[in-house]
């Protein structure tokens, strides 16, 4: 019997992988309609891994009203229990993502990571032993600074009083009173899901790679850079801890700096967790074929995107890998040398982005199907 192993990650604004993989499974099931398909949805720490993570009936949604981007407004939104409850999934985007945001509201200098502080504190107060937090997909660019402050951190003025929020504010800081954090940080392990190696700082820090897509300007980017840079040294001084150039402390506005700095947390590639905990090299062991995708594949991907991941343990067993996208972009020799045999895209004609992504379902089974029908054709001859 043919195995086909899907393991995409979501087509952004379009499906998610789990809707990705049902697509798949649709259409490789019109020309192998005995196959065995074992779908194993993925993510490389951002938007969506909560849900690749939760695979068992005994995880649990807990459902928690939280601060949001921005200070005035409150959401709701949920973490995961896993693992009988001894892990919490968090995902901050769901409680301060950019997606949260209209783009006329975006803007940096006031977005805060409160409320992903306050689902690390609820995570804390239920007594699990492990905590991974998927931090891509941010509003903020407050380094954490609001994480901090949920979790009991004062984050203190020259006059004693608490800054406000958001990464304009950072420049106000002048100590770091510790003594209120919250006791559970220390007994329980820290885990952080991202595939981003920024480090917090400079040009390619978090507020020069990726401020201006949370809505900074060329001055706020400056001044942004300005105050993580201060504020990476009061945690130098009173934290003694030094993450201003750690790889990943860039990560979603530097809340990858915060995490190292005020939890004691390791960041470890976001695709690696979410493939080890669904066991997603064994099954391509066994595979006879492998399915995966993204919304955009371009030579990025190759930096510890999805398909890139899948292609290299593939690679391993010597396993065809094939995958879609609804944009192919350019200089994808790397993608092939990592281990992809094949990229197809999935849009059959020339229409607007809006129509593209309404339709992705459909393009991703039909385009699934054709490529099952060439398998099917080529291996029997």
């Amino acid at each position: 019997m043919t195995k086909f192993v899907l393991a995409p990650d979501s087509f952004k604004e379009s499906m998610t992988a789990r809707v990705a993989c049902q697509s798949m499974t649709e259409g490789i099931r019109k020309i192998y309609p005995e196959a065995e398909i074992v779908q194993i949805p993925m993510a490389d720490g951002g938007e969506g891994t909560l849900d690749c993570l939760m695979n068992s009936q005994n995880d649990q949604k807990i459902d928690e009203q939280v601060m949001g981007p921005l200070s005035k407004t409150l959401i709701n939104c949920h973490y995961g229990l896993i693992e009988q409850g001894k892990t919490a999934v968090i995902e901050m985007a769901l409680a301060n993502g950019l997606e949260l945001l209209p783009i006329e509201k975006r803007n940096p200098l006031i977005t805060s990571t409160y409320g992903t502080g306050q689902l690390i504190k609820s995570a804390l107060d239920k007594g699990v032993e492990k905590i991974i937090i998927c931090i891509g997909g941010s509003a903020t660019n407050d380094g954490g600074a609001g994480m901090a402050q949920a979790l009991g951190y004062r984050l203190l003025d020259k006059n004693g009083n608490e800054i406000p929020f958001g990464g304009g504010n950072l420049n106000l800081l002048e100590r770091i009173d510790c003594e209120n954090s919250h006791p559970r940080l220390r007994e329980v392990e820290i885990v952080v899901a991202s595939d981003v190696t920024n480090p917090l700082t400079g040009l390619n820090g978090a507020s020069n790679v990726f401020g201006r897509q949370k809505g900074a300007t060329e001055e706020m980017v400056v001044e942004l850079d300005s105050n993580l840079h201060h504020f990476a040294k009061v945690i130098a001084r009173d934290l003694k801890v030094n993450i201003e150039n750690t790889p990943g402390s860039g990560a979603a506005g530097g809340l990858g700096a915060g995490l190292l700095a005020f939890t004691k947390a390791k960041i470890i590639s976001g695709f690696q967790i979410v493939s080890e905990q669904n066991e997603l090299e064994k099954h391509i062991a066994q595979a006879d074929y492998v399915f995966t995708g993204e919304g955009g594949i371009d030579s990025q991907t190759a930096f510890g995107k999805v398909p890139s991941g899948v292609a290299k343990i593939a690679k391993k067993y010597n396993k065809p890998v094939i995958a879609f996208a609804g944009y192919i972009g350019e200089d994808l020799e790397v993608l092939y040398q990592e281990g992809i045999t094949a990229i197809f895209g999935i849009l059959p004609k020339v229409e607007s982005l809006e129509n593209a992504l309404l339709k992705g379902k459909e393009d991703l089974r039909r385009e699934s199907e054709n490529v099952s029908r060439l398998i099917k054709n080529t291996s029997h001859k």
